[in-house]
């Protein structure tokens, strides 16, 4: 059956702010304190998703998380009226309150990891919501990740809802950010690489030093198996400590796939060469080619690679062209803009064109291209259950320009959190978001 891949983009919160709360995100602790904008945040994403729109994509939107958590805030004590209660947090924690008005839900990447249904036995598409135990913040996602995907991809016929994976480090999962697919021309089962950091009950594996490897293989294996995948097409590879150490949170910051293209760094894996030849057998047998694209270190280093996002890179394929997707942070270092431009005047290489996109204001907390979208593998009859108010058009577009331009405020700083003027504000902006969506059961506060 004819397949297309949806690239869910995760839309932009009105509550977008820098503080820091993600440690091992490079971008997230340096630039923790300053002033964003979550309007022009919101917008950039918005042309990110126009642009692939308008190129035949199928594009659909993720919405943000509840914002903030006062239920939250009430379970831990907070009491009183909802200004009294934000008065008081902004007081005694203000980290906690930063947390409950995370936009961090943006960056749909993380949200769960989707397996095709080609690949799976029963022949569904199979959705696990992320944990994300590894930080507050975000761990606070995965209640609201779950309703949205069960709301958007409700037809039992083509769809399988997992409960995100138990709540706890040994388990902890940060979705398709470490999930990789490869795939065949002829649509036969595609090959699916887990990533992690860590083992939690093997401890002879190597670990990084100075910041946490936030996905365990467990979590992975525990993925493949719920999703009832083919075990000789899936890969559990670690990622190379040093590059976690470097600031490499995520596999998506020194890797990327598509279709039969790997593009990653030298140092990204560990067992890199290994893998590079098992993944290479497979193609051969399949009478197809692997494209493997390795930068090598001393072209551009893991520090240059994660500084500049290179690799959280979106590939598409589009009008019979692959289009390597790069945020504008890659024009800023020589040496890598120098690269990709010999990489797409290279015949040997699959690209044909390179595009760079804003997105300064998610790339200031640590995401780039990839980081904003989960992809989803669908049949064209899985499409047609879909529900229709998350796809992008021209018509949504629109709307969703006209309701960012309402509700958002051009500046927001952390301290501005305390500011019961912006609890009310947001929650308008999101109860009014349901009705462009077309549901009325997005949100209840």
């Amino acid at each position: 059956m004819p397949m297309v891949e949806m690239n869910m983009d995760g839309l932009v919160g009105p509550s977008h702010h820098y503080a820091g709360l993600s440690h091992g995100n490079l971008a997230s602790t340096h630039n923790a304190y300053q002033i964003a904008n979550p309007r022009a945040a919101a917008l950039q994403g918005l042309d990110k998703m126009r642009y692939l729109f308008d190129l035949g994509l199928v594009q659909c939107v993720l919405p943000p998380s509840s914002a903030p958590r006062l239920s939250l805030l009430k379970a831990l004590g907070f009491s009183g009226s909802n200004t009294k209660i934000i008065g008081d947090c902004a007081r005694t924690l203000p980290e906690l309150l930063s947390s409950i008005y995370s936009s961090s839900a943006m960056w749909a990447a993380n949200a769960a990891c989707v397996s095709s249904s080609i690949d799976t036995r029963d022949r569904k598409t199979h959705f696990t919501p992320a944990n994300l135990n590894s930080t507050f913040h975000r761990s606070l996602e995965t209640i609201d990740t779950s309703r949205f995907l069960k709301m958007f991809f409700s037809s039992e016929d083509f769809f399988i809802h997992h409960s995100s994976l138990p709540n706890h480090p040994n388990f902890a999962d940060e979705g398709a950010a470490n999930h990789c697919r490869l795939w065949f021309e002829n649509d036969a089962p595609g090959i699916s690489l887990f990533i992690y950091g860590r083992s939690s009950f093997n401890q002879s594996t190597s670990q990084p030093q100075k910041f946490p490897a936030r996905q365990t293989l467990e979590a992975s294996q525990a993925i493949a198996r719920s999703h009832c995948l083919n075990p000789d097409l899936c890969f559990f590879v670690q990622q190379n400590p040093e590059a976690i150490d470097q600031g490499a949170f995520h596999n998506d910051v020194v890797s990327v796939t598509h279709k039969n293209i790997m593009f990653c760094h030298e140092q990204a894996f560990q067992g890199q060469s290994n893998l590079r030849q098992q993944l290479t057998d497979i193609f051969a047998t399949r009478e197809e080619h692997l494209y493997w694209i390795e930068v090598p270190a001393i072209r551009i280093t893991l520090a240059e690679a994660i500084k500049s996002y290179i690799f959280n890179s979106q590939i598409i394929t589009a009008d019979n062209k692959i289009i390597l997707i790069v945020p504008n942070e890659c024009r800023e270092n020589i040496k890598v803009w120098n690269y990709l431009n010999e990489l797409i005047l290279d015949h040997h290489c699959p690209f044909t064109e390179l595009k760079t996109i804003d997105l300064s204001q998610s790339m200031r907390n640590g995401g780039g291209p990839a980081c904003l979208r989960l992809r989803i593998p669908l049949t064209t009859e899985a499409l047609k259950t879909v529900h229709p108010g998350i796809l992008f058009s021209a018509q949504l577009d629109k709307k969703l320009r006209s309701w960012v331009n309402q509700y958002y405020r051009d500046r927001l700083h952390i301290e501005d959190l305390a500011d019961p003027l912006l609890l009310k504000e947001t929650q308008e902006a999101l109860f009014s978001l349901g009705t462009i969506l077309q549901t009325n059961a997005l949100y209840d506060f």
